[in-house]
């Protein structure tokens, strides 16, 4: 099986169709997350934010969004990561997770922070470690605030709360 993943800028969608995607994958309650109060009315990073087809059928996206890490500054959201339901557990996630580590640290940024699913997402690398420190406003688990350092020391030891 083979997909394909582009930037967002590259092929741009209509957002209903994105966001169809995502309510398929991930339910009808995303949008009560803490971490999609963070993306209400602001357009994500479209270079760094990620769509997938098979075939001619969108199965996947993720997307950036810059945030404020507290006192560790600039920094980038991941989410929502969504694949296709028909396509869980074939590597789709994971391989636009790499493209989107690989697109940030090639545009000089130094960190992404998500809330998620801790054991699937540190298979490539993120962590709670890094982001120990931060807190998220809202509602949330601090175990499933997870960092990626894109530069080494970028989120680490830093206090805040994460904002827009």
């Amino acid at each position: 099986m083979q997909w394909t993943i582009k930037t967002e800028a590259d092929c741009p969608l209509p957002e209903d169709l994105i966001l169809g995607l995502v309510t398929r994958a991930l339910g009808e309650n995303w949008t009560t997350k803490s971490s999609h109060q963070l993306r209400l009315g602001r357009d994500p990073l479209l270079d760094l934010s990620l769509v997938a087809f098979l075939e001619d059928k969108l199965v996947g996206t993720v997307r950036l969004w810059p945030i404020q890490a507290g006192e560790a500054g600039d920094a980038l959201l991941l989410g929502p990561l969504a694949v296709d339901p028909t396509l869980h557990g074939l590597g789709l996630g994971k391989a636009m997770l790499h493209c989107v580590i690989d697109l940030a640290t090639a545009a000089g940024h130094g960190g992404i922070v998500l809330v998620g699913d801790a054991p699937y997402y540190e298979r490539v690398g993120f962590s709670a470690k890094p982001t120990w420190h931060l807190r998220m406003p809202g509602r949330y688990d601090q175990n499933r605030l997870l960092g990626y350092e894109l530069k080494a020391g970028y989120l680490s030891g830093y206090e805040g709360v994460i904002t827009r």
